[in-house]
């Protein structure tokens, strides 16, 4: 088993003190977004503090460090990537590809000669990114499109707020209520005539106003708007906010976003796993490169994000399982209420984060102690983990 150093990610959405709380050290003065748990070539964590980093020692022994299936299946790559996530403001809207979509897109940009880090490409590597988050605070997010109906009726009280601009898009979905209809509707308004654009948001926010003031079905949606209207004024993307879901989630509820889903997450902190990839499809809400017309090819309206509640596998031990093939999350809690030892759950590579506690992980070829915020990678060689002590662990595992 091998303790592990990570990066954190200072995007301007990062909370200021989430992630160094976890950490158990002082505030760096930076927004904190995202703890990078994994291999990915971009951000991988290093081994015992020293150069060396998991990618090295994955690629220096693929089988040993992933396990005979997993080093086929993968092709010599670590499959995930576990992060601690904290939002202070919004993340950009935004959907992932398709293995197929991702091996295609990224293939042709590489054959246009777009150079690795530049900030006009939309797919920095060939892999997927389906993902899961379970909150460890409130966390609200928008996850999917509304219903076709849905959708028409907050709309029709836009508009009777104000935002008469909007009746049109109301109409397409009152005339054939169908995700293809949705996916039409914001398509729509990402792509609003740049020289009305402005009035445009103006408006829908004035009407979020008078909503939220108002109350009623869609108050809570106004206010998220007018939320993240502060720190996007004029931003296109506020008005398509309004085709997609929002749901709030509690400590330990999650979320599984598939190909095509289109997704922000507002606020609140939680454990993001996902596919070992970094292709993100942006259309609002970010300073960083927006493709609304590849958004749009990609995104599948009627890709549904129901909320998930973990399935007890063991005492103490609950488990997300998703279709996807790269990962599986569980979350273990040792204490004197369920258990003091537990055996690590999944099989294969994985990597364990205390959130809080002290543990001891026991394997067949050693002993390691974990502490809050501290994390391990535990090679597919070292197969059975006993973990001892009283703690709340997350393991990544691979998902077949």
């Amino acid at each position: 088993m091998y303790r592990l150093t990570n990066t954190t990610q200072h995007y301007a959405w990062g909370s200021p003190s989430a992630i160094s709380d976890l950490l158990g050290r002082e505030p760096s003065g930076q927004p904190e977004a995202e703890l990078w748990m994994g291999a990915h070539p971009s951000a991988p964590s290093r081994i015992d503090g020293g150069e060396a980093t998991l990618l090295d020692f994955v690629s220096a022994d693929p089988v040993g460090m992933l396990g005979p299936q997993v080093a086929a299946r993968f092709k010599n790559r670590l499959p995930f990537l576990l992060k601690v996530l904290s939002a202070a403001k919004a993340l950009s809207i935004q959907t992932h590809p398709t293995r197929e979509q991702a091996e295609a897109g990224f293939g042709a940009e590489q054959e246009r000669g777009l150079p690795a880090g530049d900030p006009n490409r939309n797919y920095v590597d060939d892999w997927p990114k389906p993902e899961i988050l379970m909150a460890l605070t409130d966390f609200e997010a928008l996850a999917g499109c509304r219903a076709a109906e849905d959708a028409e009726r907050v709309l029709a009280a836009v508009v009777e707020l104000g935002a008469g601009e909007l009746d049109e898009v109301r109409a397409m979905l009152a005339d054939k209520p169908e995700p293809a209809t949705v996916a039409a509707a914001i398509g729509r308004l990402l792509e609003w005539p740049a020289d009305t654009r402005g009035e445009l948001v103006a408006a829908v926010v004035e009407a979020c106003r008078t909503g939220q003031d108002k109350g009623g079905e869609f108050a809570e949606d106004f206010a998220a708007v007018l939320r993240v209207a502060e720190d996007f004024p004029g931003d296109v993307g506020l008005v398509a906010m309004l085709l997609m879901k929002r749901v709030v989630l509690t400590p330990g509820e999650a979320i599984f976003l598939e190909a095509g889903g289109l997704h922000a997450y507002l606020r609140g902190t939680g454990i993001e796993l996902l596919a070992n990839s970094d292709n993100v499809l942006r259309a609002g809400l970010t300073p960083k490169h927006i493709d609304v017309t590849e958004l749009l090819r990609v995104m599948d309206a009627s890709v549904p994000v129901p909320v998930r509640h973990g399935k007890s596998v063991a005492t103490g031990v609950v488990e997300f399982d998703t279709p996807a093939p790269e990962f599986r999350l569980y979350h273990a809690t040792l204490d004197t209420g369920t258990t003091l030892r537990a055996e690590i759950p999944g099989s294969g590579p994985r990597i364990v984060l205390a959130l809080s506690g002290e543990v001891e992980l026991r394997g067949t070829r050693g002993t390691l102690t974990l502490t809050q915020g501290e994390s391990c990678f535990v090679p597919a060689r070292e197969g059975r983990v006993e973990a001892t002590g009283i703690a709340d662990l997350v393991v990544a595992a691979p998902g077949f």
